[in-house]
């Protein structure tokens, strides 16, 4: 099922300034076992398809491909082997599409971030379209519990010609399980690099001090469940008049807002459950839109 890959030793990724790593020792001023892993996969056109041409994991990062019936799109799957992420850890993945390459990336499930005694676990995402390249960053949730403690920046870069949709969804205490966050702190942000500028910087921040207002009309409301998405790609003006048809069809709110040269999606739910529901119809819909390629739902969603 599983395409063999074969690992090589190589440098690690290097720590974004000010971010996990620099300057850090894993265990620094704790005595707990602190997780370091990383990930990296490189993907290039090849003579009819899509090929991988580099492959990089440090545990308890693993990285999966399923076999696809078209040669023409790749599909990745990362596992995080330690089955979730907690104070002090840190998680680095690189994702790069080159060519005309057509790449789908996931996760094997959502990803927990446990309650943290000190420091928060670091989660780094570098995502990077060259050339006529398409690439979908589709990962599964992030399901905070109470008291967790997470810093997750997502960098982008794509190139003129490229075409990238970006995913990444946060679920504040799962309310079927009748879970509660009430206190901890969640940094959550965004840089996106056109052509080498920056053309779009976000940052959703809760902490301590800010949860006991959250239910706030001003705030989140009732949402527990929430998701960012970006597109970025050709013809701009007509892909938001249609995506904001596709957002007003869902029964979670959903706002659609065009910032520049990318187009912004938010999309809401009281339950994670619901908030999946309408990422999985909005994400059918849209790959209808653009085409046959890597934008649809992964099927790691339904396992």
């Amino acid at each position: 099922m599983f395409e063999a890959v074969h690992e090589r030793p190589r440098g690690t990724l290097a720590a974004h300034p000010g971010h996990p790593g620099e300057g850090q020792g894993v265990t620094e001023k704790c005595g707990l076992q602190r997780a370091v892993g990383e990930a990296r996969v490189v993907f290039s056109s090849a003579a009819g398809g899509t090929e991988i041409i580099d492959v990089y994991r440090k545990f308890p990062m693993a990285v999966a491909f399923p076999n696809v019936d078209d040669r023409r799109h790749k599909e990745a799957i990362l596992i995080n082997t330690s089955g979730g992420v907690a104070g002090g850890d840190e998680i680095r993945v690189e994702v790069v599409a080159r060519g005309n390459a057509s790449v789908a990336v996931t996760t094997q499930a959502a990803e927990k971030v446990y309650r943290a005694l000190d420091r928060p676990a670091r989660i780094l995402t570098r995502l990077r379209a060259e050339g006529a390249a398409r690439l979908a960053w589709l990962p599964q949730e992030t399901i905070v519990f109470n008291q967790a403690r997470i810093a997750r920046r997502t960098e982008i870069d794509v190139s003129s010609g490229t075409e990238l949709i970006a995913l990444e969804w946060l679920v504040l205490g799962r309310i079927e399980s009748g879970e509660e966050v009430l206190g901890g702190h969640v940094l959550d942000s965004w840089r996106i690099r056109l052509d080498g500028r920056l053309i779009w910087a976000d940052g959703f921040l809760v902490s301590d001090q800010v949860f006991p207002q959250l239910r706030k009309t001003a705030l989140l409301s009732n949402w527990k469940a929430i998701a960012t998405m970006i597109y970025f790609g050709p013809g701009l003006e007509t892909r938001l008049e249609r995506l904001r048809e596709i957002g007003a069809s869902l029964e979670c709110a959903c706002g659609v807002t065009m910032v520049g040269a990318i187009i912004v999606i938010r999309v809401a739910a009281i339950a994670s459950v619901d908030l999946r529901r309408c990422l999985r119809r909005f994400l059918d819909q849209l790959n209808h839109e653009l085409g046959y390629g890597p934008f649809g739902v992964p099927k790691m969603w339904s396992c």
